[in-house]
């Protein structure tokens, strides 16, 4: 919460480490050491869940004012405050939340020697496989352990031992020997999902966790426990033993898997993607997105990715130059007018490539423009029944009131014999509706795809497009919120980023000077489509902008604000 926003009356004074900041009333103390960029050492201790108190890594000095007897002032130091007197104990920073007047230690000998005695008991029983821990490299045991441990052992008895390569899931796997007991993917499950299938069984040093003995740990997003963990207890089956994490590079993008947009993190090394993850947008998808969506990366491993550019002649397809593929499409296409040509578009294309696409439509005169409408399940969380990422932009830059209402007019196009040409772009018409017998009619299909479907069997002239993960561009969620697309990896062979194949069949058909960059594609568009007015491609930023109303809201984040409210987490 920005002090900014609140009233002069909402906030106290607290003295961290010597220096006297203000922050709002209710503020846990751990928040207002990080507003006061003092670091508090923390494992079960988590913005967006409850806190029980269970590590005690976070332990610090407090102390306040005593209240002045009768008749007397308070005594102050040489700033004005009133003097703090310390407590002789030490607290838990994750639960406890300011006052005024508050002094707060986390550098005093107290907290140093509480937390070294903390991480001593945490590692008694710690199995020394750092070596070949998925969590190497991003685990807050190994960095606390450097920063407060002891640097040595006086445990002398033989450690506990705990189970190992636990199956408790269809996409994750337990090492209790590595479990710290904090609990997050216990809250997670059950405080976010609810789905109590996580528990702590057993005493003492025997303690461990364990998953109910009647069901499984499977619901859609049970990868976020993996992300949580602050240790390597939980791992993924699906990035297990793949990839050292500091060997990779990290991009800020989206899923596509749905209209609801989460925020990604995507981990590749030299063009192989190896993981993604959620990315913190408050206003998207909190801190978590689905199973599902996770793997969605794997689409693009597809064995019968298309790499070269094209031409049908006979019955076979002949690999031919870019040039060559473009000067055929462009001249195929022109060739029909009107009624005689409809374009089937996605509603997983980024903006930029929606508006090229409208651009070539009003060149070519176009009868028939329409998108495929994707629907599934959807759920309360963050998962959306549209599974089209940007039908929103679809709707405002093709102009479209119901995408996917249309086709039905290609259908009777095709069958009566008006429509003897389509452009069809990021679709496998076999896969919605349309059959062989029904295209094989047409005079002409070219088709821009990253996959050889048998709609490309079908085509004359295949254009090997590039996936989510391998181009930029901006989409518009379900929210009205729009988000940038970057890019993570290249696209195999000759593929090329669809935008770019776009603006090509663009030039070839009306001759214009040619656009390089995307910049200069997403400024051609505000000035066309109004909602876009004013707006940038470097001004979207990394969390979006909101551009449209669209009476939508996100169930996870309804949830998570009413738990702020109630006090339950900080958020």
């Amino acid at each position: 919460m920005a002090v900014s926003k609140k009233s002069s009356e909402d906030l106290v004074n607290v003295q961290v480490d010597g220096h006297w900041i203000r922050v709002p009333k209710g503020t846990r103390m751990i928040e207002a050491c990080k507003q006061a960029a003092a670091e508090v050492p923390h494992y079960c201790y988590h913005p967006k869940l409850t806190s029980p108190g269970n590590c005690r890594m976070c332990l610090v000095e407090m102390g306040m004012p005593p209240r002045p007897t009768p008749g007397e002032e308070a005594e102050l130091d040489a700033e004005g405050h009133a003097k703090i007197n310390w407590m002789p104990r030490p607290v838990i920073a994750c639960a406890n939340t300011v006052a005024e007047g508050m002094g707060i230690r986390t550098q005093s000998l107290l907290a140093k020697e509480c937390r070294q005695g903390v991480m001593e008991f945490l590692l008694i029983n710690h199995p020394l496989d750092c070596p070949i821990c998925d969590q190497a490299g991003e685990c807050t045991l190994q960095e606390y352990s450097v920063e407060h441990g002891n640097g040595q052992s006086r445990f002398l008895e033989s450690k506990v031992k705990k189970p190992k390569n636990v199956d408790i899931g269809p996409r994750i796997r337990l090492d209790d020997e590595r479990c710290v007991l904090c609990s997050r993917c216990v809250r997670f499950s059950k405080e976010v999902v609810d789905d109590d299938v996580l528990g702590f069984v057993d005493r003492g040093s025997h303690n461990t966790l364990a998953v109910h003995p009647d069901r499984k740990l499977e619901n859609n997003y049970s990868l976020n426990t993996v992300d949580i963990c602050p240790v390597g207890a939980l791992t993924s089956n699906d990035f297990r033993f793949k990839m050292r994490v500091w060997f990779m590079r990290e991009t800020k993008s989206l899923c596509t898997g749905c209209a609801r947009g989460c925020n990604t993190l995507i981990g590749s090394r030299e063009g192989k993607i190896y993981r993604q993850g959620p990315r913190e947008n408050n206003k998207v998808n909190s801190a978590w997105m689905c199973d599902s969506g996770r793997m969605e990366y794997h689409r693009l491993e597809d064995p019968a990715r298309l790499t070269d550019p094209m031409i049908k002649r006979g019955r076979t397809h002949n690999v031919v130059d870019w040039t060559e593929a473009i000067c055929r499409a462009a001249k195929d296409l022109s060739r029909f007018k009107g009624d005689e040509l409809a374009i089937i578009a996605s509603g997983g294309m980024t903006n930029e490539e929606l508006y090229l696409t409208r651009t070539l439509a009003e060149s070519l005169e176009a009868g028939v423009v329409d998108v495929v409408k994707r629907s599934g399940s959807g759920d309360d969380y963050l998962s959306h029944s549209d599974k089209n990422p940007n039908v929103n932009g679809a709707r405002k830059i093709l102009k479209l009131r119901s995408p996917g209402s249309r086709l039905k007019l290609i259908h009777a196009g095709i069958a009566e014999g008006k429509i003897k040409a389509l452009l069809v772009l990021g679709e496998d018409l076999l896969d919605i509706g349309f059959s062989e017998e029904e295209l094989g009619g047409l005079k002409c299909m070219v088709l821009v795809h990253m996959i050889a479907n048998p709609t490309a069997k079908m085509s004359t002239v295949v254009l090997p497009g590039a996936g989510y993960a391998e181009k930029r561009g901006s989409m518009i969620n379900a929210t009205g919120r729009l988000q940038r697309l970057n890019k993570a990896i290249d696209s195999p062979g000759l593929s090329r980023e669809d935008w770019e194949i776009l603006q090509g069949l663009n030039r070839a058909v009306d001759g214009k000077d040619e656009v390089t960059e995307l910049v200069d594609v997403f400024g051609e568009m505000t000035s066309a489509v109004s909602i876009f007015k004013g707006l940038s491609f470097a001004g979207i930023g990394d969390l979006g902008v909101d551009v449209m109303d669209t009476g939508e809201s996100v169930p996870l984040l309804e949830r998570e604000a009413k738990r702020v409210r109630d006090g339950l987490i900080v958020g």
